[in-house]
Formats: structure tokens, C-alpha cells, sequence
């Protein structure tokens, strides 16, 4: 599976942990950590939540995708 979010990354650059945003948003830290390996992805509603609790925009959380690329796959 692709790399899809940037938890992990963000997690590093705020100095957090795994173990923090777990506590932080009430779920298990098991969780968190598929989250960050990207073998699981948080639904929308979490990544909202997550993006208020490390106060960054939502967008940091996600990996940049080539907009041409999704056109030209849609066409």
C-alpha cells in the first residue's frame, strides 16, 4: 500500500508520539501506530481531529498527489 498520510512525519516535527495522540484522541495506541506505518488510515472526521490536535492544517497530514496525474487517470 502507498504511503497515503503523514502522521508519523508530523508527529516527528511536533515532537509527539504515538503514545500522545492516542491519548489525545481516545483511541488505542495500536491503532495510532497502523495509522503511521499506513497499514490503516483514520477516517476523515479523525484526520480533522488529529490536524486540530497537532495544530497544523489538514493538508500537512496528507502526501502531496500530482493533480495532472488524478486528471488524466479520471479522463
Amino acid at each position: 500500500m502507498a504511503n497515503i498520510n503523514r502522521i508519523k512525519i508530523v508527529l516527528v516535527e511536533k515532537m509527539k508520539t504515538n503514545k500522545w495522540l492516542a491519548d489525545q484522541i481516545g483511541k488505542d495506541q495500536d491503532t495510532v501506530s497502523k495509522w503511521c506505518t499506513n497499514t490503516t488510515q483514520p477516517t476523515l472526521e479523525t484526520l480533522v481531529e488529529i490536524a486540530r490536535i497537532l495544530e497544523v492544517d489538514i493538508r500537512e497530514l496528507l502526501i502531496h498527489t500530482d493533480n495532472h496525474k488524478i486528471t488524466m487517470t479520471i479522463l
